[in-house]
């Protein structure tokens, strides 16, 4: 571990244009679980899966009524930023930074000071609703205090319709300007920085791909094994928070 540490440190000093992608391992200090590690949302509860695919979400009203359970009492509006967060700030200060992607949907690299202009949310974010009818957004504090107030399956305010989080559920399609954006970001690197992500899912992963195409270096900090480990130039295992600031200090 310490050869890669001192490995990934010197392709981070030297390189000029740097892209990073987050996944839920950067928020797990924070005290937002993860879905898919071995603690995760998902790996303990498989149904708990259901309230994030569209079809369920909109067709059955006891899936809402669990997804707004989940929504009241959800750590992550609670949650702060920790060291990694603070240690990508810290990065994007040596103005090498060209785009902070990020799957999580917790806003908390935006709490942290990483510039909203440089953070490109490829699954959303949990802190807003929109309605299914009329397209409508507003905060997701509106909605949380509706239901904190006695409302199990709040409606749209404008026309009565389904409110959901302006997240990306399954079966929805990601948005067509992020994504074009991360692919920019990540051909323009010279070094591209996964963190925190399984990279079992796409198009996310992907940019992986993409990143190995233009000749990037590419550098993996996960706890777990991921599909990209064989074609990255270091692979850091660890705690994301002890990890991170290391590589970047």
């Amino acid at each position: 571990m310490p050869d890669d540490i001192e490995r990934a440190r010197e392709l981070i000093a030297r390189a000029q244009r740097i892209t990073v992608l987050t996944g839920a391992g950067v928020s797990t200090d924070s005290g937002i679980p993860d879905f898919r590690g071995p603690e995760g949302v998902w790996t303990k509860n498989p149904k708990a899966e259901l309230i994030w695919n569209i079809d369920n979400y909109r067709d059955d009203p006891e899936v809402r009524r669990e997804a707004w359970r989940e929504r009241l009492d959800h750590p992550m509006f609670a949650a702060v930023p920790g060291r990694a967060h603070e240690a990508l700030v810290e990065l994007e200060r040596s103005g090498r930074l060209l785009a902070l992607l990020t799957q999580n949907i917790d806003e908390l690299h935006q709490k942290a000071g990483s510039s909203p202009g440089l953070v490109a949310e490829l699954h959303g974010s949990n802190h807003g609703t929109v309605c299914l009818g009329c397209g409508a957004v507003a905060p997701m504090a509106e909605a949380r205090d509706r239901v904190r107030a006695g409302e199990d399956d709040p409606r749209c305010v404008d026309c009565g319709g389904i409110l959901k989080a302006t997240t990306i559920m399954f079966g929805e399609m990601l948005d067509v300007d992020v994504l074009t954006r991360a692919r920019d970001a990540t051909l323009a690197c010279d070094l591209f920085l996964a963190i925190g992500t399984s990279l079992g899912v796409h198009p996310a992963a992907g940019l992986v791909d993409v990143a190995c195409a233009v000749g990037a270096e590419v550098i993996i900090v996960n706890a777990e094994p991921t599909p990209y480990d064989p074609v990255a130039s270091v692979v850091l295992r660890g705690g994301i928070s002890e990890v991170l600031p290391a590589i970047v200090g």
